[in-house]
């Protein structure tokens, strides 16, 4: 089985149940096993910033899916939920982002693993720290406690855990 970490994302409608609803949906699917739920964390928008906060989150999965495989399934999971794309990092009402997939390092069209600027953003690295907190990244050897480290305190502030 893989060991794989999925983050997970929302600004549009509802966030808590699109979320909710992403991971009953990734449930559903006889070859996925959620294992670990890290606390949903509310967040400001990165890059493109006239937009609504997000809710965050990661999870951890068990699955015998390949790392293609399962990202046909979160796209397919998003469409579902109604994801438009009408540009990078804009609103949406769902994302399902494969942060790591066992240890792997890939760069495909399609799929980079670990996920591009991982190390880099908070609103990933603390929910991420909540269910692995011995994670080591495979492509940098760093401990996820050393990057959190890294990052700034005012992005780090911004990572608010969020009550409903």
């Amino acid at each position: 089985m893989n060991k794989v970490y999925i983050g997970l994302g929302s600004n549009v409608g509802d966030r808590e149940k699109f979320l909710l609803d992403a991971i009953e949906l990734l449930e559903s699917n006889k070859d996925i096993h959620v294992v670990k739920k890290s606390p949903v964390y509310e967040t400001p928008p990165v890059e493109y910033e006239d937009q609504d906060d997000f809710l965050n989150m990661a999870i951890e999965v068990s699955t015998s899916l390949t790392s293609i495989e399962l990202l046909n399934v979160c796209q397919a999971i998003e469409e579902k939920l109604e994801r438009v794309r009408e540009f990078k990092n804009g609103p949406r009402t769902v994302d399902l982002d494969i942060l790591l997939f066992n240890t792997e390092n890939r760069d495909l069209d399609r799929l980079r693993i670990p996920h591009p600027r991982l190390q880099q953003r908070a609103f990933v690295l603390v929910p991420l720290f909540d269910i692995a907190p011995d994670l080591v990244m495979p492509d940098s050897g760093k401990h996820i406690e050393d990057l959190i480290n890294n990052i700034s305190t005012k992005e780090l502030n911004g990572v608010v855990k969020w009550e409903g």
